[in-house]
């Protein structure tokens, strides 16, 4: 064990859980083999990130992310009307997850409501104005 705090450019390994308000778990690493990275690389958003800063090996704590922090909130151009006739041969429901072509690669939609004309997608982030539980172990903090 070593005294060296969690701050910007130290690499980390860890256990953690993220789960919602309600206690659903979106991610779990505690069964499994820990996650490294270091910190301000990209891996983790900067809001998960800063609720790390100051811990040291060996400490576990739950922080509350709140949707700024996290993955945002839901933005209403994110929400787009399609014809229904793109989904022809799909059996459609609410919350259904459908993968959409972009110039980027694939982009998840999901599916919020629908008649015989238009299909609502919202392409937000899932877990958008979501506040999260971040449970987190830390294992190592290195330079």
């Amino acid at each position: 064990m070593t005294d060296i705090v969690v701050g910007p450019e130290k690499k980390v390994t860890l256990h953690f859980a993220i789960r919602l308000k309600s206690g659903d778990v979106v991610d779990d690493n505690f069964a499994g083999g820990p996650a490294s990275f270091v910190i301000g690389d990209g891996n983790m958003l900067a809001g998960f990130e800063a609720a790390l800063f100051g811990m040291k090996a060996g400490e576990r704590k739950t922080h509350e992310i709140l949707p700024e922090n996290g993955f945002g909130m839901p933005n209403p151009s994110n929400m787009q009307v399609m014809e229904r006739s793109a989904f022809e041969g799909m059996e459609l429901e609410p919350g259904l997850v459908v993968s959409f072509q972009d110039p980027t690669g694939e982009l998840p939609g999901v599916i919020r409501s629908f008649d015989d004309n238009k299909v609502e997608v919202d392409f937000n982030h899932p877990l958008a104005g979501q506040t999260l539980e971040f449970d987190v172990e830390i294992l190592s903090v290195g330079e």
